[in-house]
């Protein structure tokens, strides 16, 4: 599946906001509903995850259409690495263990900055690294006939 890759650097920019909120209110609940979003763009789809919602139908009708289109995969990763860290926030927060909290949300919003400012994904580059890492481990696995 191809996405217009407008739509993850928009929910990135949302992201970015949002684990700001979390940080400035320590606000467990708010970075449960992040964690909802995060877990619906990994396991349904980009295309229905909130904000790719409010993005295709809100904002990319008002745009020229995309240069490109770019594989799902790696911003799907992305979306679960970004679950990944919100769930251990979530628990950091919830449980009084409130530098746990702050760590893990900071370590995402560092990574969604990184996406929404300079459109660089870092979840999409760990996928691409994996990629080449289990290719390569699986081709040396292989013994010539």
């Amino acid at each position: 599946m191809q996405v217009d890759p407008r739509g993850p650097r928009f929910g990135a920019y949302v992201t970015t906001v949002v684990l700001i909120a979390v940080l400035a209110t320590g606000s467990w609940a708010l970075l449960a509903a992040q964690a909802v979003v995060f877990a619906l763009a990994t396991f349904l789809g980009l295309r229905y995850a909130p904000y790719g919602l409010v993005y295709t139908v809100l904002i990319r009708p008002r745009l020229a259409p995309p240069r490109e289109l770019e594989d799902a995969a790696p911003p799907r990763f992305a979306q679960g690495v970004g679950l990944a860290f919100a769930l251990v926030g979530t628990v950091g927060y919830a449980t009084g263990i409130t530098w746990l909290g702050i760590g893990a949300t900071a370590l995402a919003l560092a990574a969604a900055f990184l996406n929404a400012v300079f459109g660089f994904c870092l979840g999409c580059e760990m996928y691409l690294l994996l990629r080449r890492t289990t290719a390569k481990f699986r081709s040396e696995r292989e013994v010539p006939a």
